[in-house]
């Protein structure tokens, strides 16, 4: 198989998922897919890289994401105090490097975080065939916990997904082919409830287009999140061009022909 002409293929779903493209302070976001930091952070800590460990062979990894299933923002609202009844401190510290206490007295602070809910992806990381297969063993005996975005987030199984073809008492978990060809060839990943809801039991096709987004060069929309450093101390983010695609994807279903169009099926009508 071509060093450069194969991928991993990420099942990335579970109850929440986070995907911060911006927040700070009292506001955290989300994006509505998964970022690539957050993708090569999960592949990172899956071989046990501490944060202060290089991440150059991952950085040339290249990502196409394709939405299974959208999912539904929730927003988790918070309040904090302490519970001896003292003002909060602030984030500014005195000479000593010791937080003063908010000016004026600050009793309650309110923080709004947001999740992606029942949400579903399939990712698929193209690279030289050696790091992949590394990651692959990773992944299926992560050194640390994996996450989606977050560390409360996480994932559920499978994970890794292999290419149907191949025998299930063989390790080769590479698909071959760039991100886009390989999305177009991976089962809808979708849940039963979702994919009901999509279509009714007499028309259920054979094939379904959902949206893909992949890196190029030449893509028309700039994304600011490729990871210089997982380290704390050094954090930082470059960017990196993307287009969105439109892929037809297997159901599973049967081919039962052509179905007629119905503006009404959506809404259970």
């Amino acid at each position: 198989m071509n060093q450069q002409n194969s991928c991993l293929v990420l099942r990335l779903a579970g109850p929440l998922q986070s995907w911060g493209g911006r927040g700070q302070f009292n506001r955290r976001d989300t994006l509505d897919s998964p970022t690539k930091s957050g993708v090569l952070g999960l592949l990172a800590a899956a071989e046990g890289r501490r944060r202060q460990d290089s991440i150059e062979d991952l950085l040339g990894l290249t990502l196409g994401v394709r939405t299974d299933q959208p999912g539904s923002l929730l927003r988790d609202y918070h309040t904090v105090s302490d519970y001896r009844g003292r003002p909060l401190l602030s984030t500014a510290v005195n000479a000593k490097g010791v937080q003063k206490p908010t000016s004026p007295p600050k009793q309650t602070h309110v923080t709004h975080r947001f999740y992606l809910q029942d949400a579903v992806f399939t990712a698929a990381v193209c690279g030289p065939g050696a790091l992949l297969r590394t990651l692959a063993d990773a992944l299926c005996s992560p050194a640390f916990p994996l996450a989606l975005g977050r560390r409360s987030c996480a994932p559920t199984q499978p994970l890794l997904l292999r290419p149907p073809e191949m025998d299930l008492t063989d390790r080769e978990a590479l698909w071959p082919g760039q991100p886009l060809t390989v999305l177009r060839r991976v089962p809808w990943q979708a849940t039963d409830r979702h994919r009901s809801s999509r279509f009714r039991p007499q028309q259920r096709p054979a094939m379904v287009d959902l949206p893909v987004t992949v890196d190029d060069l030449d893509g028309n929309e700039i994304r600011t999140d490729v990871p210089r450093s997982f380290d704390p101390l050094q954090r930082g983010f470059n960017t990196r061009r993307v287009r969105h695609e439109w892929v037809p994807v297997p159901t599973g279903w049967p081919d039962t022909g052509h179905a007629d169009h119905d503006p009404f099926a959506l809404l259970g009508w």
